[in-house]
């Protein structure tokens, strides 16, 4: 039992073989994979994927890439996205101040602007933070986004972040990025941290898991991550691993 709590197959780079891809990940012991929105479009998307496959379900939100583009025409489309019962969760949403394709005085509004909205809404957060440590944690203290939580995805940060981030209701996700030759830091903060607290993802088609590594991803390497995951927990069985990821999983989305 695993679920993918982090992927974008609504991707181009899936539109000749996606049905294969999500059989594969049934094959694989995936029940349940989160499509993520990082716009509107993809928002869409990612609905409508989860209308089509009963293991597949969908959050929307507005990418800290995009979010200069973010007007309330978005906003409003959002919130009707919402009402869909396969909606579990508001995001990616956040900081990323490696790229900056959108200024940082933007993309902090937004992110508190979104926050809001996924409070309303009820929705847990996915969030996006990239070389924006203090600010991402500040903006979830100060918008008081522990009433409904979330995830740390594709955490490459810090166990200081780590755990402030568990402090605020969050859980935190680990890619195939665990299971490069050069992420020992992050295996060690892998190692530390409470199992109940960490979910696994692919965040496919990007980051495939050793020994997949250079191809594209797909929600069946899960399986890598979590093997690796379990490595650094040896007091449990790899199977008991998988299991917890995926309780924690559908508790914080509520599938």
């Amino acid at each position: 039992m695993l679920i993918d709590s982090h992927t974008h197959l609504d991707d181009p780079v899936y539109d000749a073989d996606r049905d294969e891809v999500i059989h594969r990940a049934r094959g694989a012991g995936i029940t349940a994979v989160i499509a993520i929105g990082c716009d509107l479009e993809t928002s869409r998307r990612a609905v409508e994927l989860s209308d089509r496959h009963e293991m597949i379900y969908a959050t929307i939100g507005v990418h800290p890439h995009e979010v200069k583009h973010l007007d309330d025409t978005t906003l409003t489309e959002l919130q009707k996205l919402a009402a869909h019962k396969k909606v579990v969760g508001y995001g990616e949403i956040g900081l990323d101040y490696y790229y900056l394709h959108s200024p940082k005085e933007t993309q902090q509004r937004q992110f508190r602007l979104q926050i809001g909205l996924a409070k309303t809404l009820g929705l847990p957060i996915v969030v996006h933070s990239r070389d924006a440590k203090s600010d991402t944690l500040a903006i979830l203290k100060e918008e008081g986004a522990e009433t409904v939580g979330g995830v740390m995805h594709c955490f490459t940060g810090d166990l200081e972040m780590a755990r402030a981030a568990i402090e605020m209701n969050f859980y935190i996700s680990f890619s195939g990025v665990l299971t490069f030759a050069n992420a020992g830091a992050l295996r060690e903060v892998a190692r530390t941290l409470p199992l109940g607290r960490i979910l696994v993802e692919t965040d496919c088609p990007y980051l495939s898991p050793v020994p997949n590594r250079g191809r594209r991803n797909e929600p069946a390497y899960i399986r890598h991550t979590a093997h690796a995951l379990a490595r650094l927990h040896p007091s449990q069985a790899p199977e008991s691993v998988m299991k917890l990821t995926a309780d924690n999983a559908t508790k914080l989305f509520r599938i």
